[in-house]
């Protein structure tokens, strides 16, 4: 069921964030539902303790059926115009702070990403939109996509993810569907 287990250092060890009390963390990672959640998801997310959406959601009952798993926080995808959701979002956890926004080219970064990161400086920036899955460090950052979690279609790969935050480290596990 694992398909890649990577650990990445953190961009600045010695920088303090807000923090939670847990010495280890699991957050899974999920983006581009498309209106549909893989009635697997729940299992694999069980005992994660935040749950983090990087957009194109396509129905706003997913983040409430995520919300029956872990805390959620989504951001609005492409195809997610006229939902209530903010097109970046910023969340500390295990003292790493991630930044999720949909559409993101880790190696051309948008104005508006690049201006978010070097006001935000954050540990990792979590991205959807490609459909394709994504973990490397990139000038220090640790840019990663979970993939594409919809329906099945043409045989595409489908895939969601869990982050582990130990101590200074993030690792990924990315998880077919």
């Amino acid at each position: 069921m694992m398909s890649d287990l990577k650990s990445f250092p953190p961009r600045d060890a010695s920088r303090s964030s807000l923090a939670t009390h847990h010495s280890s963390l699991r957050i899974g990672v999920i983006s581009d539902t498309h209106g549909f959640l893989d009635p697997r998801v729940a299992k694999i997310f069980d005992g994660v303790e935040h749950i983090l959406h990087a957009g194109d959601i396509g129905d706003p009952v997913i983040e409430l059926e995520l919300k029956f798993i872990a805390p959620v926080t989504v951001v609005q995808g492409n195809v997610d115009v006229g939902l209530p959701f903010k097109l970046t979002e910023i969340v500390t956890l295990a003292s790493k702070k991630f930044l999720v926004h949909h559409i993101v080219n880790p190696w051309a970064l948008s104005e508006t990403v690049e201006a978010q990161i070097k006001k935000q400086k954050p540990d990792a920036v979590i991205f959807g939109h490609t459909h394709k899955k994504f973990a490397q460090m990139v000038d220090g950052i640790f840019f990663f996509n979970p993939g594409y979690a919809g329906k099945p279609k043409f045989g595409a790969e489908r895939s969601v993810a869990i982050l582990t935050v130990t101590g200074q480290e993030i690792r990924h596990e990315l998880i077919k569907l």
